[in-house]
């Protein structure tokens, strides 16, 4: 299916561009969540009518994630779990975790836009990661696990 995008989409293009993905990509991800368009002749015009505003749109999102991921930017956030002897989790430490974590210091982040580069944190330490605030915007933030002994 040929879709024309709306913003920026990691992997695939930029505003504007008229890429092929598959049907499936295009009508659950790509088209509910207002990304991209099926790309027919009428949807190219109108794109082109509102293509400055829609750019205009792009930079003020990228200016807002770019002020965020400075507050952000060498944060150490530090996270209480149940611990064993030997520094072995009982649970892990999930991206959602850590979105509710930076939740409750006042970030608004979703749980997809934290990456955990080998997965879930199931020992106590320090640990880098990954916060995508924007395609454009990746802030790394350390997390700190520490154990509770039970």
């Amino acid at each position: 299916m040929q879709v024309i995008l709306l913003e920026k989409v990691v992997n695939l293009g930029n505003l504007g561009d008229i890429v092929k993905v598959k049907d499936g990509f295009a009508r659950n991800f790509l088209i509910p969540t207002k990304k991209a368009r099926r790309a027919t002749k009428d949807a190219i015009a109108e794109f082109e009518v509102r293509r400055a505003e829609l750019e205009k749109a792009a930079a003020e999102k990228l200016a807002a994630a770019q002020a965020e991921g400075e507050k952000l930017s060498g944060l150490t956030l530090q996270i209480a779990q149940k611990a064993g002897v030997d520094g072995r989790l009982f649970g892990s430490v999930t991206n959602f975790d850590i979105a509710e974590a930076l939740a409750t210091q006042g970030f608004k982040v979703e749980k997809m836009q934290v990456r955990l580069p080998n997965g879930p944190l199931k020992t106590v330490g320090d640990f880098p990661v990954q916060v995508a605030l924007h395609t454009d915007v990746v802030i790394d933030v350390t997390v700190s696990v520490l154990g509770e002994h039970a």
